[in-house]
């Protein structure tokens, strides 16, 4: 019996040393036949070398190099998305490498022809994703070549082609096989690398997301826990506006107690001040409470930065040339804020008092990521949820006003659905208690819950916390925006980047101000 000689390979990834730049460049020569601009030299692999030797990595086979990946730390936030290969090297100076940034970006990988099919370009992809869950860095970018278009640019857009290839209607040599290493496309670049005739100059920004990042050891604005403190409040009578205030500021008092991110309070919770206009009709009481609106907004603006906590008001009536609307603020604790309508007023709003729906659509800003809020019966309209969620949404707040469990049982059902279609978190705040003495706000029933998308990395019901149902209470509870990145890329389904926008689409009105792109969750 004959004994088959041994074919085996010893594969070995290391950090490339300037000692092997000959086989360096007789790879890269092999790997590159065709190139017409220029291969890489000494120095630059040298100033490479001392300014980040961990992130030049070299692949050797039976000890010969094969080939490498080369890579540099940039501030992406500060580079934009939109960029040029000289703009992201610093016109090859890589004076861009900031050892505090957040991205690990690549600036290069190449395989010696004669020994594809090893799958070495897999094990350098897998090395940089290593270094960077290492270095604690947020993801691994680069711009990646589509050398494939140009053999297609009569028939498709590079938009189109891009998505062809993602079918798999279309193999790329370069992008398939990035797609294939969970790299995902953020954007289509142009002419991001002179010379590079088969690509036409045209190339896709690619990430590939660090789950385990922690953003806070790095001192960043994007957190990574978020604590949620939602305000189940006890409708009670009041002789004037300082005893609410009384209740406001303890409730603050107490969410900033525990350290609590946002302050979460219902809609209309300001209502028991009308008990002081029970001579009046409906429609005039609910104008005389309006009166009382900006005072406690400004009220809670100061709450903000005294406790150090982010207030979404719930809302209140407020009259604006002689319309009334339901509205609330989003009071920063910066001292800054800004305000939310309702849009789709309830038969009984229109009837009993006048209010008037309001038009804006849009997202805000914070310190713990980009939130929504919707009032009560506007989460019953996914469409304009999912404006919210295309604008980069991670938080939904839904302030609430339910008479009865069936009301209740509305809200919390769909708030639960705009979790899931939107991958998103929703916070749902509500009132209890009556209120004998105010018209049409006399029975309130509430239970004030965190809503998660439902996927093996959350809760499987699909709720991170619940109150106990009519009882005032406060109740907190932390929610990790880390899990919505991976949701979108990696989730079982993936609600946002599965729509089907060659058969439906949505948009604002014409009055909005807030444009729609989607999807911008990166």
């Amino acid at each position: 019996m004959s004994k088959k000689r041994s074919t085996s390979k010893k594969v070995e990834v290391r950090p490339l040393s300037l000692g092997s730049f000959g086989e360096l460049q007789t790879a890269m020569a092999a790997a590159y036949p065709h190139w017409n601009g220029g291969l890489w030299k000494k120095e630059t692999i040298a100033r490479l070398i001392d300014l980040f030797p961990e992130g030049q990595l070299a692949v050797h086979v039976n000890g010969v190099l094969a080939g490498c990946a080369l890579s540099i730390i940039v501030d992406i936030d500060k580079l934009g998305i939109d960029h040029t290969y000289a703009m992201a090297t610093g016109n090859y100076s890589f004076n861009t490498h900031e050892p505090g940034g957040n991205v690990l970006y690549g600036i290069e990988v190449f395989i010696d022809p004669q020994y594809r099919g090893m799958r070495l370009g897999r094990r350098l992809y897998e090395a940089r994703k290593e270094l960077c869950e290492q270095l604690n860095l947020r993801s691994v970018m680069f711009g990646g070549r589509i050398p494939g278009y140009r053999e297609h640019a009569e028939r498709f857009t590079p938009k189109e082609y891009i998505a062809a290839v993602r079918k798999k209607r279309i193999h790329d040599p370069v992008l398939s096989f990035q797609l294939s290493n969970d790299f995902h496309v953020v954007r289509l670049l142009k002419n991001y690398l002179p010379n590079d005739e088969d690509s036409m100059e045209y190339a896709t920004l690619m990430e590939w997301d660090n789950i385990y990042h922690d953003a806070q050891s790095m001192d960043t604005s994007w957190s990574r826990n978020v604590r949620l403190g939602v305000v189940q409040w006890q409708m009670r009578s009041y002789t004037d506006i300082d005893g609410l205030f009384e209740h406001l500021d303890y409730f603050l008092q107490v969410v900033s107690g525990y350290h609590s991110d946002f302050a979460v309070f219902p809609e209309l919770f300001n209502a028991p001040l009308m008990s002081m206009y029970n001579d009046r009709s409906e429609a005039e009481a609910i104008r005389a409470l309006a009166e009382h609106t900006v005072p406690i907004r400004e009220f809670m603006v100061q709450c903000a930065m005294k406790y150090n906590v982010n207030i979404v008001s719930g809302s209140m009536p407020l009259i604006e040339d002689g319309q009334l609307y339901n509205m609330g603020f989003l009071c920063r604790r910066d001292g800054t804020w800004e305000r939310y309508e309702k849009v789709h007023i309830t038969p009984n709003e229109r009837q009993a008092w006048g209010i008037q729906g309001g038009k804006q659509v849009r997202v805000f800003d914070t310190d713990c990521g980009r939130v929504g809020v919707v009032i009560c019966y506007d989460c019953e309209f996914p469409e304009m949820v999912r404006l919210l969620a295309l604008q980069g949404m991670q938080i939904l707040f839904v302030p609430f006003h339910t008479d009865t469990q069936t009301a209740y049982m509305r809200v919390r059902s769909c708030a639960m659905a705009r979790a899931i279609e939107n991958e998103c978190f929703v916070a749902v705040a509500g009132s209890v208690g009556n209120l004998p003495k105010v018209q049409n706000m006399d029975i309130q029933y509430a239970q004030s819950a965190v809503f998660t998308p439902c996927d093996h990395a959350f809760p499987t019901s699909g709720v991170k916390g619940e109150a106990t149902a009519n009882t005032e209470m406060v109740l907190v509870v932390d929610v990790d925006l880390s899990l919505l990145k991976d949701l979108h890329h990696r989730g079982s389904v993936q609600n946002l980047k599965d729509r089907r926008e060659d058969v439906y689409s949505l948009r604002l009105g014409a009055g909005e101000t807030k444009s729609v792109v989607a999807p911008v969750n990166g």
